[in-house]
């Protein structure tokens, strides 16, 4: 009979509901009422009691999880290239490449970071971790690229699932932006919620959003854009390219959430989109408390070929 799963309730989900939480947790790949029924058959207990589904949470408090046991089926491994930051027997940083997505999901079966992780490290992570997204503590959009941590053992996951959902982790993020900044260094303070316009999409929802905040610094303006550093002080879905495309600076060729300037000449428009067909976002710098250690480790992930020609177009344009 196989261990039950124990979750901690982070900081980031407290007074949350115990069935919305753990819809989105990482470490299950289960919908909202596939979670229900797990809660209404006694296969949930919160601090070792059985509550209903709508029950708050408390940060620090215990959540254990009878999953089925038929419960997932066995990823399939697959030779997919992925960088490695940095490696040992607790955890992986990985350099995630852009268009890759991260765990099998609907559209999604195979093809992505968690069948090449079980490559690499072997059908024991998921037998470890009991789950269609194993060891993963977040996650990055399919065409954002850059630094993710992977727990290899439940001792690390624990810990940096701790660590991202209290925000001691750092995470900093590297932007090409349309438009101009008169600032050089800011923040930007704005609840998040799903678009009633499009229900993939976020925006900004001052009555029904959820905290978010990104601080940004400029690091090279151009004629039509600009070089951000960004540094996430919350981790809400799409939060960079929901938040900067609310204040009319969307990321260049981000597809959901703004579009170059009408100014931008056509030939440099065509050249960009050629050279980056994707948003230019990449999570460029992690730094996290080794789980074993406890000594502070600082991952960086390469600025990627395609980001770094977009940039080299925007310094010098093509002649018209």
């Amino acid at each position: 009979m196989p261990s039950p799963l124990e979750i901690l309730v982070p900081a980031s989900a407290d007074n949350k509901r115990l069935d919305l939480f753990l819809a989105t947790a990482p470490e299950l790949s289960l919908s909202r009422s596939q979670i229900q029924k797990l809660v209404e058959s006694g296969a949930v207990l919160l601090d070792g009691v059985r509550v209903k589904s709508k029950h708050p949470l408390e940060t620090g408090q215990r959540i254990q999880i009878d999953l089925p046991v038929d419960r997932p089926s066995l990823l399939r491994s697959q030779k997919i290239p992925f960088g490695i930051l940095y490696e040992d027997k607790d955890l992986i940083v990985v350099n995630k490449p852009a268009g890759l997505v991260v765990h099998p999901g609907a559209g999604n079966p195979d093809g992505t970071l968690v069948n090449a992780l079980i490559e690499h490290l072997g059908p024991g992570l998921q037998t470890i971790f009991g789950s269609q997204r194993p060891g993963l503590v977040h996650r990055l959009d399919k065409d954002t690229s850059g630094c993710m941590v992977v727990a290899k053992t439940q001792d690390a996951f624990k810990s940096l699932t701790k660590q991202i959902g209290d925000h001691s982790a750092g995470r900093t993020y590297l932007a090409l932006v349309w438009g101009r900044f008169d600032e050089d260094e800011g923040s930007i303070d704005a609840p998040l919620g799903r678009s009633g316009a499009d229900r993939r999409k976020f925006a900004v929802r001052m009555e029904r959003g959820k905290r978010a905040v990104t601080h940004f610094k400029v690091r090279e303006r151009f004629t039509h854009a600009v070089l951000l550093e960004l540094r996430l002080e919350t981790g809400r879905t799409h939060q960079i390219r929901a938040h900067l495309s609310s204040i009319g600076r969307p990321i260049v060729g981000d597809p959901d959430y703004g579009h170059a300037p009408a100014s931008l000449p056509p030939a440099l428009a065509a050249a960009i989109r050629k050279a980056i067909p994707r948003q230019a976002l990449h999570a460029w710098k992690l730094e996290l408390e080794h789980p074993s250690t406890g000594k502070r480790m600082v991952s960086e992930a390469p600025i990627p070929e395609d980001f770094l020609l977009a940039q080299h177009l925007l310094t010098h344009p093509p002649l018209l």
